[in-house]
């Protein structure tokens, strides 16, 4: 009962925020959350941080561990990491009672029915974030996690399972203990005359020089175009020169991709729901489109793919980033194992440099912007592990995954009509803060492993924000992103519409030198990671739904993979002014500025002196003035209501009651003007009623949002007899937007012309 007590204390100190945080995730308040100090809580992160230096997360010894988190303490700071095993083998009862322990605490938490071993008298709450408290501590001191991991309710006995963790310790298992397909794992893992193409080995073991280095970080890239059946129009630029473009190979099939076992065998199954019934092809287990993709994964170049969409080949795209990197993950973990059997086999005083590991466990960092997105990651992951006609894998926490990160049916609103790329893009749970870490291992998976126990990371943008922190804070870490591998943003035009800022923090710190050693076995660590270039070999796999200068930015100045890059390069030849069903003249005005910078300044003045004059007569009501920067709507805002002019806003953070009043202020024509922002749009995709004048004061990030606004106009009965009007505002660095709602061609004459005004009408007339 002593940590009972001790886990009782603890709680008590917390203020009543943190204890609702404690239960809800299993770890204290987020670190950005300003909360009022208090002196009892301040041990508890300097303890964890002291277990973080002094015990190996990967190391077998410290990880099999008492469970007892007072225990563990204590372990940590009276032993050393070989002398903690010697204490793990004596006290093994003890550890296996608080094991039991646990286990009944965990189903509290999850809301089942416990059977009476807690303390009666405490009350419910305060008794779920006791125990939450004393696993996180234990788990803390197992794994040396501390903040790298999301810890929730429900499932941290997995934590502290001694056998479990063991099992998935790189460190303490070997290629011969697995069953079945041992043969076929030492194939991909063993040395390179087996497989001397796999593209694995080719990139993982080319050993960069200081001269290539230093070229890469200087010259400029080398570019070239090529033509690909499906992908279209690609760009492949590489700074070292012996690389050669990449050729579009129809023929390729499963045994010349190295695909790790078991993925030959489940691969053609899981992805046979995308394929054609009656395929005639030599190999029919790709897509034409997944072909090309994978084709260019699996050589490791970066890619920037700008045609994802969630309503055709969301999912194709999905399933075959989520193959590359299970495939690269297996391989990885193999060799370690590998290896592990023949240093247990060498001779004393054998010097053989195995050097196969990063000075971090995760290699694969995907970014998705909703928690569905990870649920349908893990159940790819999952698919392609399971070898039909055999047990299925074992996943640890699955019961717990599928509760928080799935979601409710009946939570929908009934009769809610939204376009098909809304429903796409916003089914399923659609929370934007999560992280989690899977590890894999010996046909086995372990959800909501700790970050530098785990091989993949999982998170959205805002979750690896709260974990990495800003500088100056006490609490923060990124060292677990020193040896990604394999970097997948997967939507990153929707980041745009949540917060571009996160994503910009994350890139800024992708592989770094850590800041601890994590208990990392220096002798296994390969030179790259030692000579801090794991940037250089990192491989990054960009999706998104759009061109973008911001995410184009992402990809040429965060990028610097040896190898070199390929980015897709369509244009639209037309654009989405031609789906625009309502007779509406579409005026586009140009306004001229010297940069980037000043055009939001020159947009405003040009709005003001020259645009707004023209609408403020009261003939020119029911006005809406769509607005794609929310910075740029708190200005017009503000201009507004000094001027006294007669307009409501509408934002993404109105509240739905404003809203309605709104809308229905606009619709009957009590206000004039009708202030919109573009995530507002994103966001809810409400029909705004009563529109007879638009002005864009900005191209909008969507394409498809300029003619749903337009269309907007015909959804007033009594629009008929109204004369509607449409003016829009661009400049030279609107020119992607520009070319995706006019088309290439007419964008090409807009920007070139003289003229700064030009006039397209719409409507059914003109078919």
């Amino acid at each position: 009962m002593g940590k009972r007590r001790a886990g009782r204390e603890l709680v008590r100190s917390l203020s009543k925020k943190q204890k609702k945080h404690l239960k809800e995730f299993g770890e204290e308040h987020p670190f950005y959350d300003k909360v009022s100090a208090r002196p009892e809580a301040t041990p508890v992160c300097e303890l964890s941080e002291n277990s973080d230096q002094s015990s190996a997360e990967s190391d077998s010894e410290a990880e099999v561990e008492q469970t007892s988190g007072y225990h563990k303490l204590l372990a940590t700071l009276k032993t050393s990491p070989e002398s903690e095993s010697e204490e793990d083998e004596s006290d093994s009862e003890e550890a296996g009672e608080s094991e039991t322990e646990v286990s009944s605490e965990g189903s509290q938490e999850t809301g089942e029915a416990d059977g009476g071993e807690a303390d009666e008298n405490d009350v419910q709450e305060q008794k779920e974030a006791t125990d939450t408290a004393e696993q996180m501590l234990g788990q803390e001191q197992a794994d040396g996690a501390d903040a790298s991991c999301e810890r929730s309710h429900g499932a941290i006995e997995e934590f502290t399972d001694v056998k479990h963790e063991s099992e998935f310790s790189l460190e303490t298992n070997f290629m011969e203990e697995e069953s079945g397909d041992c043969s076929a794992d030492k194939r991909d893992s063993n040395s390179s005359q087996a497989f001397p193409e796999d593209p694995f080995r080719q990139h993982m073991d080319r050993e960069l020089h200081e001269k290539e280095v230093e070229k890469m970080s200087t010259l400029p890239k080398t570019s070239s175009q090529s033509k690909w059946p499906q992908l279209g129009q690609l760009t492949f630029s590489s700074t070292l020169e012996k690389h050669k473009t990449l050729k579009a190979d129809r023929e390729v099939g499963m045994k010349q991709l190295c695909l790790h076992k078991p993925l030959e065998s489940t691969w053609p199954k899981v992805n046979k729901q995308f394929l054609p019934s009656m395929n005639k092809q030599s190999d029919p287990s790709f897509t034409p489109l997944q072909r090309e993709l994978f084709c260019i994964m699996n050589a490791y170049w970066d890619l920037f793919y700008p045609e994802r969409n969630a309503l055709t080949n969301g999912e194709e795209i999905r399933f075959a980033y989520c193959l590359h990197a299970l495939n690269h993950v297996l391989k990885a973990n193999a060799q370690v194992l590998s290896n592990n059997a023949k240093r247990r086999d060498q001779k004393p005083g054998t010097d053989d440099d195995y050097r196969d590991q990063g000075l971090t466990r995760p290699k694969v960092l995907m970014v998705v912007p909703f928690r569905e997105c990870a649920l349908r990651v893990v159940h790819v992951l999952i698919s392609l592990l399971e070898v039909s006609g055999q047990r299925k894998i074992d996943v640890s926490n699955k019961k717990r995954f599928k509760g928080e990160f799935g979601s409710d049916p009946q939570e929908k609103p009934p009769n809610l009509k939204r376009p098909e790329d809304y429903e796409a893009v916003f089914a399923g749970n659609i929370d934007d803060h999560f992280r989690i870490g899977v590890a894999i291992l010996q046909k086995s998976m372990r959800l909501y492993a700790p970050f530098y126990s785990s091989d993949i990371i999982i998170a959205s943008p805002l979750g690896m924000r709260t974990i990495i922190g800003a500088e100056g804070e006490k609490k923060r870490d990124f060292d677990f992103l020193s040896s990604i591998e394999i970097l997948i943003i997967d939507q990153a035009d929707i980041y745009l519409m949540q917060n571009w800022e996160h994503v910009l923090h994350l890139m800024k710190h992708m592989n770094l030198l850590p800041l601890d050693s994590h208990g990392v076995d220096f002798s296994r660590v390969r030179m790259l990671n030692l000579n801090n270039w794991s940037k250089y070999y990192r491989q990054t796999l960009l999706f998104s739904a759009l061109q973008h200068p911001q995410i184009n930015s992402i990809f040429n100045k965060h990028c610097f993979n040896y190898v070199g890059q390929v980015a897709v390069r369509n244009v639209p030849l037309r654009g989405s002014i031609s789906q625009i069903v309502v007779q509406l003249p579409h005026v586009f005005r140009r306004l001229e500025a010297e940069n980037v910078a000043s055009a939001i300044d020159t947009r405003f003045q040009f709005f003001v002196d020259k645009v707004l004059p023209e609408y403020r007569d009261v003939i020119m009501s029911h006005t809406l003035i769509y607005v794609p920067s929310y910075f740029d709507y708190v200005r017009l805002r503000n201009y507004f209501k000094k001027e006294e002019l007669n307009f409501t806003p509408i934002c993404e953070y109105t509240k739905k009651a404003a809203v309605c009043r709104a809308r229905r202020f606009f619709l009957k024509g009590e206000k004039q003007f009708l202030l919109f922002t573009e995530r507002f749009h994103f966001y809810k995709r409400y029909v705004i009623k009563g529109i007879r004048n638009l002005i864009f004061y900005e191209l909008p990030t969507y394409s498809h949002f300029y003619s749903e606004i337009c269309n907007m106009m015909k959804a007033t009965d009594n629009g008929v007899d109204a004369t509607w009007t449409c003016t829009v505002l661009y400049s030279k660095y609107d020119a992607q937007k520009l070319a995706a709602v006019v088309g290439i061609e007419r964008a090409a004459q807009m920007l070139q012309s003289k003229k700064n005004v030009h006039l397209f009408v719409t409507g059914e007339n003109e078919q």
